[in-house]
């Protein structure tokens, strides 16, 4: 089994002196940019049928490598979701499942990240923005996870504040000079909140650390996690004063006759899609743009939650849902790659992945073992221009555990939802031809329906944390 150096001291000292040979000495290992949106939609950029909000930069970087459009995230919440992406393991089995509170909500000491697996090859591996995976004191937090470097948020509703008191770097708890309006919680914990005085805007200070660390790390190979939380609410500003969409200027948006959660909204995209452009350019003014891999996604499907409008936007476009829903809407993703004179531009690829397939695909890019035990295929054919290479999954799974629970697969072209888990009726749809899962066909094809049930029987694992209804 794959141990991770946190673990077995000689072997992983071993692994890493031999990844480190092999990084020094290969000319064809990249650097890793993995950029994550916070709630962005399917149909949020122009490049994906948007029309009301500017993304340049973003439909740039799709025109100049490849647009994925079968690519989805590893849950329809964030913690989940960043949980399948960081362990390569899909809600049925990976540790956390669901947006909870302490334990629950962290990954554990034997969990291995994509960090540690790139760590171990030599990889210097830096996270800002939001984790979500575990605090201070907890096993999962991101120095033990296999980040050399961390600024931004551990707990995500601390993330919903876009002008927090203060940040984190490492283990280093570092004062701004906001002033928040604390809202009591239910369940006690930490507490949401927004601001009345706004100076330091959260989503411009967590770029400004990554660029500096990008700069710093120029001249060996590097991981950079960018885990934005553009475009998430603010959701106890939302409830406190009407508008969760909090940026610091509306920019082209000002003129606009819109409610202002609007033009926050658009407001906030087009803030993330020109620092993403400010990364792509600092990469060449660097000299190492042809080095780099760069990918683009959002966690999940876009929200409903600082009081904007859905249908002036229409970010899951042609999909059915949005977050926290298992139908496309939910979990079908933008999914971006660039990689200048490796990826050829223009591209379009119909690959089904998810986001539990970058485990294997840093693994074969930077020519180490991936741990075993995980549900992942590598994407690297696809991007090395080698489709005939490319493997495809037998399926991919979901399963939620809000709203009385739910459970999907994708299955070649049929997509399985069943609502409650492991005991309701199932549904079909044939998301080839019918891409807003608007008409079930389970009755017309009841050996997929068996055969979707099955695996979703086989793809659930117990676990004592996240127990499905009657069970």
């Amino acid at each position: 089994m794959w141990r991770s150096p946190k673990r077995t001291v000689l072997v992983g000292l071993t692994i890493l002196l031999v990844g480190t040979a092999g990084a020094a000495a290969g000319t064809d290992r990249p650097n890793v940019i993995f950029i994550l949106a916070d709630d962005l939609g399917y149909g949020d950029l122009g490049s994906y049928g948007q029309r009301v909000i500017r993304t340049p930069s973003l439909d740039r970087m799709a025109a100049e490598g490849i647009r994925f459009t079968h690519f989805y995230a590893g849950a329809t919440v964030c913690a989940p979701s960043r949980s399948v992406l960081m362990t390569g393991q899909h809600t049925g089995r990976t540790h956390v499942r669901g947006n909870a509170r302490g334990t629950a909500q962290s990954l554990r000491e034997e969990d291995v990240t994509v960090a540690e697996v790139l760590k171990s090859a030599g990889y210097a591996t830096g996270l800002f923005g939001k984790w979500g995976l575990g605090e201070v004191g907890m096993e999962g937090h991101p120095l033990s996870q296999g980040f050399d470097a961390f600024y931004g948020y551990l707990n995500q509703v601390h993330a919903h504040n876009y002008y927090p008191e203060f940040l984190w770097r490492g283990l280093e708890k570092v004062s701004l000079r906001n002033t928040v309006e604390r809202t009591p919680r239910p369940y006690g914990g930490f507490e949401g909140g927004w601001a009345t005085e706004r100076y330091e805007y959260s989503h411009d200070l967590i770029m400004q650390e990554a660029l500096a660390w990008v700069e710093e790390q120029k001249d060996a190979p590097f991981f950079l996690y960018l885990a934005l939380t553009i475009p998430h609410a603010n959701n106890e500003a939302t409830r406190a004063v009407g508008d969760g969409a909090e940026v610091p200027e509306y920019g082209v948006y000002d003129a606009e006759d819109w409610p202002n959660p609007d033009k926050g909204q658009a407001a906030m995209i087009t803030r993330m899609d020109r620092d993403v452009g400010t990364l792509l350019r600092r990469l060449g003014e660097l000299g190492i743009a042809e080095k780099t891999l760069v990918m683009f996604s959002s966690d999940n499907g876009p929200h409903n939650e600082s009081n904007h409008d859905l249908l002036r936007f229409n970010p899951s476009g042609n999909l059915r849902g949005i977050k926290r829903d298992l139908y496309d809407g939910g979990i079908r993703v933008p999914f971006l790659a660039w990689w200048p004179g490796t990826i050829q531009p223009g591209q379009v690829s119909d690959h089904i992945g998810y986001f539990g397939d970058l485990m294997a695909t840093v693994a074969e890019l930077v020519d180490v073992e991936a741990p075993l035990n995980i549900d992942s295929i590598s994407f690297a054919p696809t991007l090395r221009g080698r489709a005939g290479d490319q493997r495809t999954h037998d399926y991919l799974y979901w399963e939620f555990y809000e709203a009385g629970s739910s459970q999907a697969v994708r299955l070649r072209q049929w997509k399985g939802v069943r609502r409650p888990m492991l005991t309701g009726r199932l549904e079909l749809y044939d998301v080839l031809r019918d891409e807003g899962e608007r008409y079930d066909v389970a009755r017309n094809h009841p050996e997929v329906v068996e055969e979707i049930a099955e695996i979703m029987e086989e793809a659930h694992v117990p676990h004592p944390n996240w127990s499905p209804p009657g069970r």
